[in-house]
């Protein structure tokens, strides 16, 4: 997959988008100083492109009920972690799977109502086929929580 070339009014663009997902193509303009045409016409290339891959809300995972937020390593044997993460991606409250250098093969960000869920996850994952180990950390306090890089 090639690189987009975006500039600093596509920039500006996509951060009016990132701040508030529901704003029409003039309002995105009005924020970002251009025409309304040129925001549809910016919008529309940086969709095609696949810069912006959709439009979503902003949850508070708090007030939803989940207070618990886990990053779990995961040692995987025989070179498996890819194969493991399609059935990992689609457990409730994950988050985020990466396949990751170093002592661990697999990382794991997944969110939890209580205990008893954050229980059942890591005793889930334990049955899998491959995992050899887990090395779960429990999230204190969020410092700062977003995927967005702009």
């Amino acid at each position: 997959m090639s690189e987009a070339q975006i500039d600093k009014t596509d920039v500006k663009l996509i951060e009016a988008l990132l701040d508030d997902s529901r704003l029409s193509y003039r309002q995105a303009a009005k924020r970002s100083g251009v025409s309304a045409a040129t925001a549809m016409t910016r919008i529309r290339k940086l969709e095609e492109a696949g810069v912006i891959e959709g439009y979503t809300a902003r949850l508070n995972h708090e007030k939803l009920g989940y207070e618990l937020t886990a990053v779990t390593e995961v040692t995987a044997s025989k070179g498996k972690m890819p194969e493991m993460g399609k059935d990992i991606s689609t457990y409730p409250g994950v988050c985020c799977v990466y396949n990751i250098t170093g002592l661990s093969d697999g990382l794991i960000i997944a969110k939890f109502k209580n205990r008893r869920e954050l229980s059942n996850f890591t005793k889930w994952l334990l049955s899998l086929p491959f995992v050899e180990r887990t090395n779960t950390h429990l999230v204190l306090n969020i410092l700062k929580e977003d995927l967005n890089l702009l």
